[in-house]
């Protein structure tokens, strides 16, 4: 048998009991980091337990969404639970992005159950410099 020794472990359970797993029309947050590397927005997603599969990214105009389904493993006849702390049930996560980045050349990759995505930046927000062009003379406007 196993032992807590969290006090808020079972607070967290029990309001995980209340609010009920995560289903297609109410699915539960998925926790994420966001940061810029380079020339690219980098954003991962913790998924654990869950399938490559089990993963559906979208984008459509500027949202992104990302939508995740843990699933109960297979059990024999003659298990019995003697702790079930993992939620199950369906996780999602929907992020606007910038007109300055590239929704057409994101990269995903899984491993480890963790989701990245790299979303490059646009060209056309890249800092570029603008070359002065210099006149061959003067004109003026008399009136």
């Amino acid at each position: 048998m196993l032992m807590r020794t969290d006090p808020f472990r079972e607070l967290d359970r029990l309001a995980q009991q209340l609010m009920g797993p995560g289903t297609w029309s109410k699915p539960s947050a998925m926790p994420m980091d966001a940061y810029r590397e380079g020339d690219e927005y980098v954003v991962a997603f913790d998924l654990p337990g869950v399938t490559a599969d089990a993963i559906d990214i979208d984008v459509e105009r500027n949202m992104l969404t990302v939508k995740a389904e843990r699933r109960p493993v297979a059990k024999a006849d003659n298990v019995q639970i003697e702790l079930s702390e993992r939620p199950l049930g369906v996780f999602s996560r929907q992020i606007v992005l910038a007109d300055t980045l590239d929704t057409e050349h994101i990269k995903a990759d899984y491993d480890a159950g963790v989701l990245t995505l790299r979303i490059p930046i646009a060209e056309r927000a890249k800092p570029r410099k603008i070359s002065i062009g210099v006149g061959s003379g003067h004109k003026e406007i008399s009136g």
